[in-house]
């Protein structure tokens, strides 16, 4: 209860901050529930030039990177689980070691390399920079997930008439859903949250992100810490929705697909 505690106090100091006014924000005294309500916070944060092209190049570049990374990973993880082939675990080695590397330290190389391509402020270049950092995790996380599907559900299916992508559609699929699921959020995370390259690849602000959105509440005369605080707070909820929606998979999707005996 107590770690609980000490989880949820920052999300609600952050709500709880969105709708003070602004004299309560700054006060020396901590006001620890709103009142009066003030929306005014949200309003300014909304206002800001440019917020809905923010909105849809993050949707964009999210999306995008989830769906792509998910769909590469599946097919690598059941290739490197299931297929025996030479460089076989020189594979698995790699996937370890580049998980180990900081993306700050990649920031650099990943710059020069998409400039050499043209990439540079193109949303595109954006969404394969992120699925360069998720597709290792993902690929490793899908890959134990496959280990553990009995081989004989397979064999099973095939038997019964199944052609081999059926097999995967109607077996393998569902009962990997819990790491499709938890793949799929880290992979939703890493890229909605990412400033730092939305920042160094993004030249022109039509293809600026949410994250780089949130910095302009910043300026060289002062700081909106009420519309900043807000815009953080709706900056969070396609997240906690995106958890909810799938969080029912979790554990639902580990006995989907099993065959009765």
């Amino acid at each position: 209860m107590a770690v609980s505690a000490v989880m949820v106090f920052p999300v609600y100091w952050m709500v709880a901050t969105a709708l003070k006014e602004r004299s309560d924000i700054l006060s020396a005294v901590p006001k620890f529930v709103p009142w009066p309500i003030s929306l005014e916070n949200f309003t300014r944060a909304l206002d800001k030039p440019g917020f809905w092209t923010f909105v849809r190049n993050s949707l964009t570049v999210t999306v995008s990177s989830v769906v792509l990374s998910l769909i590469i990973s599946l097919f690598a993880a059941i290739a490197i689980a299931r297929f025996r082939f030479a460089g076989r675990r020189a594979v698995l080695i790699i996937l370890v070691l580049v998980q180990m590397v900081p993306a700050a330290a990649m920031v650099i190389p990943v710059y020069l390399m998409l400039r050499s391509v043209g990439g540079l402020d193109f949303l595109p270049g954006l969404v394969l920079t992120y699925m360069t950092f998720v597709l290792p995790f993902t690929i490793w996380t899908l890959r134990g997930f496959v280990d553990g599907v009995p081989v004989e559900l397979e064999e099973a299916a095939l038997v019964d008439g199944c052609g081999r992508f059926q097999m995967y559609v109607r077996v393998l699929l569902p009962l990997l859903m819990p790491g499709i699921v938890a793949t799929s959020i880290f992979a939703f995370v890493n890229a909605w949250d990412d400033y730092i390259f939305a920042y160094v690849i993004m030249k022109s602000q039509d293809n600026y992100t949410l994250p780089v959105w949130l910095v302009s509440f910043k300026t060289s005369e002062s700081v909106d810490y009420g519309a900043m605080i807000a815009a953080s707070t709706i900056f969070s909820i396609p997240v906690l929705v995106f958890f909810l929606l799938v969080q029912r998979r979790l554990v639902g999707g580990m006995t989907s697909g099993a065959v009765k005996g």
